[in-house]
C-alpha cells in the first residue's frame, strides 16, 4: 500500500516541479523560454532527442531536466523523460515513482518497455526510472540494444529527455550524446568553476556531440533580471 505523502514531501516537490505548481511565476516563464530557444535550435533538423547534463554534480541538472519535461509536455507534445544517470538517479524522486525496475531492465531484456514506463500525474508526460544501477553503466548505454531503444522511443515521442550524469564524472554523458539530437549544459552560477565548464564543453566536442547551449542557473535577481539564460554554444 503506498503511504501518504507528508506536507514536507509535498512542499519539497512543488518547489522542483515549479514549472507544474507555479505556472506564472518567473522561473517558470525561464522554461518556456529554454523550450522556445531548443525549438528553435536547428530549423533543418527539429531536436528531439535531448541530453541535459553538467560538468559536475550539484548544479542542478536534475531540476533543469524535469521542468524542461514539463513545459515541452505543457505544449500538447508528448514527451518522455527517462533517466540514465546510472550512477546517481533522482527522476523518481522528483515525480514520486518506483525504482525497482526500470530502465537497465529494458535495455538487458529483463522487461518491456510498457512494463517500465510510468504515466504522470502530468498530461502528456511520462517517465522511465533508471532502475537497479548495473556495475557496467558505461558498456550498456553504448550497446547495440541502446540503438534500438533508441529508436523505439523517437518512433512512440515528439520529445524524449535524458537525463545523464555529469560530464567530467564519467564518460557516460559523452556516450549518450552520439545517440541524441542535441545537448544541453547546466551551469551553476557562483559555483561552476570556469575550468570545468571548459573542459565539460571540450569533452562533449571530441565526441560530436550537437551542443545546443548552456543553462545559467541559480543566478540572483539583483544581478539580472533573469533567473535562467540560454544561449549558442
Amino acid at each position: 500500500m503506498a503511504r501518504k505523502k507528508n506536507k514536507q514531501e509535498m512542499s519539497d516537490k512543488q518547489r522542483a516541479l515549479i514549472t507544474e505548481f507555479q505556472k506564472r511565476s518567473p522561473i517558470s516563464e525561464q522554461y518556456r523560454t529554454l523550450r522556445t530557444n531548443i525549438q528553435f535550435a536547428s530549423i533543418d533538423k527539429p531536436v528531439r532527442s535531448i541530453l541535459v547534463t553538467s560538468s559536475s554534480p550539484g548544479e542542478g541538472k536534475s531540476t533543469t531536466v524535469a521542468n524542461l519535461s514539463i513545459v515541452l509536455a505543457q505544449q500538447d507534445n508528448k514527451v518522455l523523460l527517462v533517466d540514465t544517470d546510472l550512477r546517481k538517479p533522482t527522476v523518481h524522486f522528483s515525480f514520486q515513482v518506483p525504482n525497482q525496475a526500470g530502465f537497465t531492465n529494458v535495455l538487458t531484456n529483463q522487461s518491456s518497455f510498457n512494463e517500465m514506463v510510468f504515466e504522470t500525474s502530468i498530461a502528456n508526460l511520462d517517465v522511465l526510472p533508471s532502475g537497479p544501477l548495473p556495475p557496467n553503466p558505461s558498456e550498456l548505454l553504448g550497446s547495440q540494444r541502446m540503438k534500438q531503444f533508441m529508436q523505439h522511443v523517437k518512433d512512440r515521442y515528439d520529445y524524449v529527455i535524458f537525463d545523464a550524469p555529469p560530464v567530467n564524472a564519467v564518460t557516460d554523458a559523452q556516450i549518450l550524446a552520439g545517440h541524441t539530437d542535441g545537448v544541453v549544459l547546466i551551469i551553476r552560477s557562483g559555483k561552476t568553476e570556469e575550468d570545468h565548464a571548459e573542459r565539460a564543453v571540450e569533452s562533449l566536442k571530441k565526441v560530436d556531440a550537437n551542443l545546443i547551449g548552456a543553462v545559467l542557473n541559480d543566478r540572483q535577481m539583483e544581478q539580472s533580471q533573469y533567473y535562467y539564460y540560454y544561449g549558442e554554444g
